[in-house]
């Protein structure tokens, strides 16, 4: 869709499923389970909505889906797509990864930042886009390198290494313009470092809200994730955003929503805010 002057479009960076219980934190079954059926297994669909926007003058994604390198034990326990669904999906919107100038990666988490690298020929990993600068706020990635045990698993550096390695890491502080009509807005709450993405042109704006309010069914302020590692700070920082979302007629665009990549929203008195029309995609 056309945003201003500027292109759209929703980039699939893989579906997957995972424990419904990990998404909504405290909030119980009982409730969630009512706007977001689990299976048998209490495993609920997830999406990776990853946004190409093509400004006329930069062709930026922001993130990037997990990735080619899933070993098959965890293709199996995230029910994860075979192959790399980030580049077919770029593919099928006429884009090839040497396109792609600027990936910006709202936090870097395996979910967002797996498909910044994949296996190149010699078997080690190297990044997707060989032309493009790879930015990250630096708080998020000296979080992520660190290698502090408590953070095992939650950060593969296989994922962001290679970045570094070469020389294609942009490393920002706070809220910035990263390309002309891209700017961030540290939000921290879900990561330490983690970012929205406030997209203008011409008079119409939308927010890629990244992991702070992950999709439609979690508008509600203390509807919250599990992996969130500052509860209180997400709970601040969510109905600050959707306000804004809500009052100026932006778009909200939802990271891992496996139905709407996009929505329009409104308040409400009874559920704070609520869905006044949605699209499956860009």
């Amino acid at each position: 869709m056309l945003l201003g002057k500027f292109q759209l479009t929703t980039i699939s960076g893989g579906r997957f499923q995972i424990d419904g219980g990990t998404m909504f934190g405290v909030v119980p079954r009982s409730l969630w389970n009512r706007v977001f059926q689990a299976d048998d297994n209490n495993h609920i669909p997830q999406a990776t909505n990853c946004l190409l926007v093509r400004t006329g003058q930069r062709t930026v994604l922001i993130d990037t889906g997990y990735g080619s390198k899933l070993s098959q034990k965890q293709r199996k326990i995230f029910v994860a797509e075979e192959g790399d669904p980030l580049l077919t999906s770029l593919q099928t919107a006429g884009v090839t990864a040497g396109d792609v100038d600027t990936v910006i990666l709202s936090h870097l988490h395996f979910d967002h930042a797996g498909g910044a690298t994949r296996i190149g020929g010699d078997g080690t990993p190297v990044p997707t886009f060989p032309n493009a600068e790879y930015v990250v706020q630096t708080l998020e990635w000296e979080t992520a390198v660190s290698e502090a045990p408590e953070l095992r698993g939650a950060y593969p550096l296989e994922n962001i290494r290679p970045l570094q390695q070469a020389d294609q890491l942009r490393l920002i502080n706070g809220d910035v313009e990263i390309v002309p009509g891209i700017r961030s807005i540290v939000t921290g709450g879900h990561s330490v470092g983690h970012m929205a993405l406030l997209i203008e042109s011409a008079g119409e704006t939308a927010l890629f809200l990244g992991d702070i309010c992950p999709s439609t069914r979690h508008l509600r302020t203390l509807w919250c994730m599990s992996y969130d590692v500052d509860l209180l700070q997400t709970r601040r920082m969510k109905p600050q955003l959707l306000e804004q979302i809500a009052d100026h007629g932006w778009l909200a665009l939802f990271d891992h929503d496996p139905d709407h990549a996009a929505a329009r929203l409104s308040r409400s008195d009874k559920a704070e805010f609520v869905v006044t029309e949605a699209m499956a995609q860009l």
